[in-house]
C-alpha cells in the first residue's frame, strides 16, 4: 500500500497551533480533501486538540505527521500523528461544567474512528485516524447508529 507523509515541525509556543493548522488545511486541499468537506473539518479540530496538548503539557517543540493512506485521500483512512519529547502517556480527562480544559482527549475519542499512543525515541506519539467517508463523530451528530470500537 503506498502512503503519502507530511510532516511539519511545530515549535513551543501555543501560537504554533494556529500554524499547524493552517498548514494541515493546505496539505489536506492538496491531497484532494475539499476545504468543505466534514472529513477536513474533523481532521483540523483533531489536529488542533492534539498539537495543543503537545506544546501545552510539554512546553517544548513537537512534530505533526499526516498520513494518507491507499494512495490517494479519496480512498483509506488519513493519519494524523503528533510527536513529543515527553514520555508520559496521554492522561484523559473528564471536564466539569465551567472547566476551560480537559476536554481534548475526550473530543479525540469522540471523532476519530481509532486514536491511541506509543513511544517514539524519548518520547511518544499520539496519533488518530479517520477513514474517508463520514467520521464516527459525524455519525453520531447526525444520530446514525455507530457500531462500538472494538465490537
Amino acid at each position: 500500500m503506498q502512503v503519502l507523509q507530511m510532516q511539519l515541525e511545530i515549535g513551543s509556543d501555543p501560537s504554533e497551533v494556529g500554524r499547524a493548522r493552517r498548514w494541515a488545511r493546505a496539505r489536506l486541499v492538496k491531497s484532494g480533501v475539499g476545504d468543505d468537506e466534514r472529513l477536513a473539518e474533523t481532521l483540523i479540530l483533531l489536529i488542533s486538540e492534539l498539537v495543543t496538548n503537545a506544546v501545552v503539557h510539554t512546553g517544548c517543540p513537537a512534530v505533526l505527521r499526516m498520513l494518507f493512506g491507499g494512495g490517494a485521500a479519496e480512498a483509506g483512512t488519513v493519519r494524523v500523528e503528533v510527536v513529543d519529547v515527553s514520555a508520559c502517556p496521554p492522561c484523559p480527562r473528564r471536564a466539569r461544567g465551567e472547566d476551560t480544559g480537559g476536554r481534548g482527549l475526550e473530543l479525540v475519542d469522540g471523532l476519530a474512528d481509532r486514536w491511541g499512543w506509543h513511544r517514539e525515541g524519548a518520547g511518544k506519539s499520539i496519533w488518530c485516524e479517520v477513514d474517508r467517508g463520514l467520521p464516527a463523530g459525524a455519525q453520531r451528530l447526525a444520530g446514525a447508529p455507530v457500531v462500538a470500537r472494538g465490537a
